[in-house]
């Protein structure tokens, strides 16, 4: 089903090893720093002037699709229209208009030479690379038997490996679902509301389960349980094999319904990696109403393990599903009230973090994976006043491939570690991830107008010589 793992998997005995192509990956001309920008300037992301790096058809490009993803309407029936586009084009015409667009813009490639030459792009530009293997499942999809997961895994494993070419400190994300069930997830979840079974269901015993002990719970099926052996001993050495690469992993939140059984699952690979570093980071979504007091529970959970702790910090992304979901089963919304919420819950998860940083900056990490730029000035001025090191790598910045970038350069130029989330794979593989990722995450989309400006104004300079 999923031809990404076995071209990836072919290619490599061909050609050498080299993730939320971008539009400056494709920039071929080197990058001079600029004054304005220099490490000791004050962070400007207002004037534009990264732009510069890119070509003329990238942000003539940039602004086709920043246009269009402002129409919700569009956004929303994208899956058909591609359908329709398909059929009417035919597939190599559809495919070739694809990676000129939207592809183009989001995606990193397909085959491992172009992987590894958008990599090596980003990096001139002083960003980092964190790849992304298009990979997740939600409920219903449960594939028959362990085959889909075991070469999943085969997949994951390839882009430890494509990773750790990506220079200093490198990270890749990781979908559970891509490698458990995710109706396991949502069993789990549910025993773990039971202070009962939850003490069963600890970290101490999914790591035993892990290192080779067919231990089972009775409140599963046999089939569940031989399951859930599989699936953590899957997860168990993809996140060995990162840590032997040096390789940060990233483990993605996902829906509220799965979430427990994935933090759950990702505190036992911590238990297993994160004993010296922090290796294996789980990811915050702050626009639930929970996120603060979970954040500081597995903080507790991590102290008491004696373990480092990382943290991928986001805002989120699924809040018109979750909100459908609490109305149609009638559970209160967990979605935070209101927008100022979001930022409070966003900015208190941030703060609590990087005074723990400025303390133990080897022992705790995060990465503020966020495209609002107050946030991301915050995190500067915090990070000013703690004495924290912008080169240490205690904390970086993240931003999707081929948004943000007027944030995203001028992070990278003026010398803090910023990270692009870089999906990859061919277009049939890609494009229903891409068109989820919009649908998704509207609301992001709908406030791109600034970077749209900046990419107008450049235009309009260089074709008329204008500011």
């Amino acid at each position: 089903m999923w031809t990404l793992g076995r071209s990836l998997h072919l290619r490599s005995s061909l050609v050498p090893l080299p993730s939320w192509t971008l539009s400056l990956t494709c920039i071929g001309r080197s990058v001079h720093k600029t004054s304005a920008q220099g490490t000791n300037s004050a962070l400007n992301f207002s004037d534009g002037r990264v732009f510069s790096l890119k070509r003329l058809w990238e942000v003539m490009r940039g602004l086709l699709i920043f246009r269009m993803c402002s129409f919700p309407s569009l956004v929303k029936n994208s899956e058909k229209l591609m359908a329709v586009s398909r059929r009417l084009m035919g597939r190599r015409v559809f495919e070739w208009g694809m990676r000129g667009t939207v592809y183009g813009q989001f995606v990193a490639g397909e085959t491992l030479p172009e992987i590894q030459a958008c990599m090596e792009r980003l990096k001139k530009l002083g960003i980092r690379p964190m790849l992304a293997v298009p990979i997740e499942e939600d409920l219903g999809e449960g594939k028959t038997g362990e085959h889909w997961y075991k070469q999943n895994e085969a997949v994951m494993l390839n882009c430890v490996d494509l990773s750790s070419l990506g220079g200093d400190r490198p990270m890749m994300q990781l979908k559970i679902t891509a490698l458990m069930s995710a109706d396991l997830c949502k069993v789990l979840s549910v025993c773990l509301s039971d202070p009962s079974r939850r003490k069963e269901l600890s970290p101490h015993r999914i790591l035993s389960i892990m290192e080779g002990e067919d231990s089972t719970f009775s409140f599963l099926s046999e089939q569940q349980n031989h399951h859930l052996q599989n699936s953590v001993r899957r997860l168990s050495r993809v996140g060995k094999h990162a840590k032997q690469k040096q390789v940060r992993l990233l483990v993605d939140a996902e829906y509220t319904y799965m979430n427990p059984a994935l933090s759950l699952v990702t505190m036992a690979m911590m238990a297993q990696c994160n004993r010296q570093e922090p290796w294996i980071w789980n990811t915050y979504q702050c626009y639930l109403k929970d996120s603060i007091r979970n954040l500081s529970q597995d903080l507790d959970t991590a102290v008491g393990l004696g373990l480092c702790f990382g943290v991928k910090l986001v805002r989120g992304a699924y809040m018109d599903k979750e909100r459908k979901l609490a109305k149609l089963k009638g559970y209160p919304d967990p979605i935070q009230p209101d927008w100022e919420a979001t930022n409070r819950s966003y900015n208190g998860s941030l703060d609590k973090l990087l005074d723990l940083i400025g303390q133990e900056g080897q022992r705790y990490n995060l990465i503020i994976a966020s495209h609002n730029e107050e946030s991301v000035l915050h995190a500067v001025r915090r990070m000013m006043e703690l004495g924290i090191d912008k080169h240490s790598g205690a904390v970086c910045f993240g931003q999707l491939l081929g948004m943000c970038d007027h944030v995203s350069l001028t992070l990278g130029q003026a010398g803090y570690l910023v990270y692009k989330s870089i999906p990859y794979g061919s277009v049939d593989s890609v494009l229903p991830y891409l068109i989820r990722r919009a649908q998704e995450n509207q609301s992001v989309l709908q406030g791109i107008r600034k970077e749209r400006d900046l990419l107008h104004k450049e235009w309009r300079r260089r074709l008329f010589g204008r500011n």
